[in-house]
Order: structure tokens, then sequence, then C-alpha cells
């Protein structure tokens, strides 16, 4: 049946293509690990730290921005909550942790 087509046949059976060696493997893993840590977890400890360092720094009469980009004055620190004073005659109470930023004095009075 080979009339129009003829037949092929191979000489002999590829070499296995030889895998990288273990040492190889091992450096490619720990360059990984060097390049995740210098771009995900030493930015992320250093935003916790400075986080943790603003929130343990709150302070009554502090002007502060809190999530959802309220804007006050703290009034009283209770624990893990702030009573913040948005305006003469309403305060919220809030938690430290939502503080986003803390302004400097006398911003609210020049908004």
């Amino acid at each position: 049946m080979s009339f129009l087509i003829s037949d092929a046949y191979a000489n002999a059976a590829p070499a296995a293509a030889a895998g990288p060696s273990a040492t190889g493997q091992i450096v490619m893993l720990l360059g990984f690990v060097v390049i995740f840590y210098f771009l995900l977890w030493r930015p992320q400890a250093k935003r916790q730290k400075e986080m943790r360092a603003l929130v343990d720094g709150l302070q009554k009469g502090d002007e502060v921005v809190f999530a959802g980009g309220l804007l006050g004055r703290i009034t009283k620190l209770e624990g893990d909550y702030a009573v913040v004073e948005l305006t003469d005659s309403v305060e919220v109470k809030i938690q430290k942790a939502a503080v986003l930023a803390s302004l400097p004095k006398g911003t609210l009075k020049s908004l």
C-alpha cells in the first residue's frame, strides 16, 4: 500500500534528555526565595511596622484620617478604640487600626 508514500524508519531511539542537575535546581529555588523576600515579605513587614508605630503613637488631640476618608481629632483613647470628634457635636468611636494617617496640628482648621 505504500504506492504513493514511502515508508519511514527510525534508525535508533533518541537518547533521553538529561534534566537539570540537583545543584542547579537548588540554586534556582534559592533565587526564587531571595526574589520573593525582597519583593513581597520585606516591604510588607516594613509597612506593618510603620502602621504599628502609628497606632501605638496615637494620643489625645491628634488629628487623624481614618478608613472611609473622614478626618477628625482624637478626644479619648479606650484600649483598641479611639473616640474621634468629627465636628463640635459629632463624635464617633473607631478602632485604632482604622487610622490611616496622622495629620499635622491645625490641618482641620485650614480645611
